[in-house]
């Protein structure tokens, strides 16, 4: 029997770049409604490459069978604040990865949501474990910060986005629940709002273990 874990945070008021506007109520209209004012990039998300000017492609244009798959749990859980992940923190998972899966990185930081050091101090994606990523073939990179570099460093974020985007390497950022995956591979699944030219959107992600 498979296992499913929702890797997704809730959108909720009060997050970075999201706003609720209530437009409907039901007492007066019939129904309820509100509007949702959302950054493309705000919760859980995935990025385009249009969003590093790599190319024109937008979260629209990728193909859905590259949005799910088989992907590894590398477990770098209570990785210090503000260390850069190298190739050599995927341990054996380098060995065993083969061309077209994809990797999560495990670092526990969903748990800091909330504080202002999920944005300020996030463990960060090296520009060697870019270039690892691209020559390796990965589909899909998934870290639980809202972002894979530091976004306060602009040349930082500029690059490493550069690396992994050029490569066709689908991002996905502000994940949770990775350390309530309890196998080392699980299938991936990431879908985005279908957002035309968009930079990049919300998705829902979730990890299916497979117990049989």
């Amino acid at each position: 029997m498979n296992r499913i874990i929702d890797l997704t945070l809730a959108l909720r008021p009060g997050m970075r770049g999201v706003e609720f506007e209530k437009k409907y109520a039901y007492e007066k209209h019939g129904w309820n409604g509100q509007t949702y004012h959302l950054y493309s990039h705000c919760g859980t998300h995935m990025d385009a490459p249009n969003h590093y000017n790599v190319n024109d492609k937008s979260v629209a244009d990728w193909p859905l069978e590259r949005l799910m798959g088989p992907a590894w749990i590398v477990n770098l859980y209570g990785i210090a604040p503000k260390s850069l992940i190298t190739p050599q923190h995927l341990g054996p998972v380098a060995d065993k990865f083969k061309k077209g899966d994809s990797l999560l990185l495990n670092t526990g930081w969903s748990h800091k949501v909330d504080l202002p050091e999920y944005r300020d101090a996030l463990p960060r994606v090296s520009e060697g474990l870019a270039h690892w990523c691209a020559k390796a073939g990965v589909n899909m990179l998934g870290v639980e910060p809202p972002a894979v570099a530091d976004p306060h460093n602009k040349r930082e974020i500029q690059t490493v986005h550069r690396i992994l985007l050029g490569a066709d390497i689908i991002i996905v950022e502000g994940l949770c629940n990775l350390d309530q995956i309890k196998e080392e591979k699980v299938q991936f699944i990431a879908l985005p709002l279908k957002i035309a030219n968009g930079d990049g959107a919300p998705v829902r992600a979730l990890a299916v273990e497979n117990k049989g």
